[in-house]
């Protein structure tokens, strides 16, 4: 229910078996007859203050928690009964735009003072029942420290089981943010967080979280081994992604992370090695420079996507490393910037690939003209169940030549039959040699 909506239902008025609201009857065509009333006047019948239907407060509360924050604090200033409901709602967002303040606000214009008292009295006047999530996402403006971690031990004793917090992105190089990692649990180390997001701060976590089932880190300072260490004691992880976290250099996962099924590694700039042993993981997205891969046998990804834009070669690397890595996968995409060695023969197989995507020239926005894309239906060839292909060739750096030649020249290649194959799309098509052949 949208606030119109609900300014609409706080307007309306009983009365003789219709509702009117502002004067007019919104019941049915038949306008019914109503008794005078008390205090009528000529002019018509006098308004009578409505609160809303007669609802439970669970009803009243879980309405309430669908509409945003900022059209749920304005509710609760014209209605009693969503006063009550906003003192205990579930999910508190703060940023700019939930405030209210202006986007062009800075500190010296008095942003974050603003946002401390708004927050603070936000916080003082709650209930500390039925809170669900906390979320910080501060992108200019700068608030001090002693008030983070005010606010964060506040979500925390609430017992949230989301937690959020962004910061500007100049915390991350210059004195970054401790993240206070203790108060994520309790003295016997039990802790509710089911969501955790952490972006452009320290974090050194100290223990694991037995709740915790996705953890999203962003520019975020932490170790590869203080990363294992979380991920191993966090039996209930299903999500990790892992962005511009530049100190990990590599990540190992072991065999007890039964319930982990999508990894995201993007852009960890010094990252070089990845072991997984997660039995049930199905989602592996991968971006940045090539690095080495390990999949234990029990291992049963479905679906791959690689970007490489720095040393690349990724299709080629696909075709001869990930049919022993990832034996069992069925959809595939990748993003290659250059491509310097053609595809081979396939030594194994992909046997149960059925969704190939490549995207050459992905980054730069060119693509190198003497590659053999020919070669890439070796990579057909590898596919015996492939079911959809698709080829995205950027070419706006290339020169090309056109090709109008004897056709007897082009490059020839035996016949393979696909017949799985339902759907094949090409973009980027240009009348060169290599594309005609």
């Amino acid at each position: 229910m949208g606030l119109l909506g609900l300014k609409l239902l706080m307007s309306m008025q009983r009365g003789g078996g219709a509702w009117y609201v502002a004067g007019r009857s919104t019941g049915s065509r038949t306008k019914r007859k109503r008794p005078p009333c008390q205090g009528d006047t000529p002019q018509g019948p006098k308004k009578i203050a409505y609160s809303g239907p007669d609802l439970p407060a669970d009803i009243w509360c879980h309405i309430h928690s669908l509409l945003p924050m900022r059209d749920a604090a304005r509710v609760a200033c014209v209605s009693q009964a969503f006063l009550q409901s906003w003192r205990c709602h579930p999910n508190l967002t703060f940023n700019k735009e939930t405030l209210g303040l202006n986007k062009n606000a800075s500190q010296k214009d008095g942003a974050s003072t603003d946002l401390t008292v708004i927050i603070d009295r936000i916080l003082e006047r709650h209930s500390g029942t039925r809170m669900k999530a906390f979320k910080l996402a501060f992108c200019d403006c700068v608030v001090d420290t002693c008030n983070l971690n005010n606010w964060l031990q506040t979500a925390a004793t609430l017992r949230v089981e989301e937690l959020c917090l962004s910061l500007p992105s100049n915390h991350y190089k210059k004195d970054p943010y401790n993240f206070p990692c203790s108060i994520l649990a309790d003295e016997c180390g039990n802790s509710m967080i089911q969501k955790l997001f952490v972006g452009i701060c320290a974090f050194r976590p100290v223990s694991g979280l037995a709740k915790l089932t996705t953890l999203d880190l962003c520019m975020v300072h932490i170790t590869g081994d203080e990363l294992g260490s979380l991920v191993s004691s966090s039996s209930a992880l299903e999500r990790l992604t892992i962005r511009y976290c530049n100190e990990i250099t590599y990540l190992k996962i072991s065999s007890l992370m039964q319930h982990l099924s999508y990894l995201m590694m993007f852009e960890c700039r010094y990252l070089q090695m990845v072991d997984i042993k997660a039995p049930n993981l199905s989602t592996f997205y991968f971006s940045g420079t090539q690095i080495q891969l390990s999949f234990g046998e029990a291992v049963q990804v479905k679906n791959v996507t690689m970007r490489c834009f720095v040393q690349c070669n990724t299709v080629y690397y696909a075709c001869v490393k990930l049919p022993s890595i990832v034996p069992n996968v069925e959809t595939l995409n990748i993003y290659s910037s250059s491509e310097g060695v053609n595809i081979p023969i396939l030594p194994i197989k992909f046997l149960h690939l059925k969704h190939l995507s490549i995207c050459l020239g992905a980054g730069d926005g060119s693509f190198c003209p003497a590659y053999d894309y020919l070669s890439l239906v070796y990579f057909l060839h590898g596919c015996p169940v492939l079911e959809t292909f698709e080829l995205n060739v950027s070419h706006t750096s290339i020169i090309h030549n056109s090709y109008y030649a004897d056709p007897s020249h082009l490059k020839q290649m035996p016949e393979y039959l696909h017949n799985n194959i339902k759907k094949v799309g090409i973009i980027g098509f240009w009348h060169s040699k290599a594309w005609l052949s």
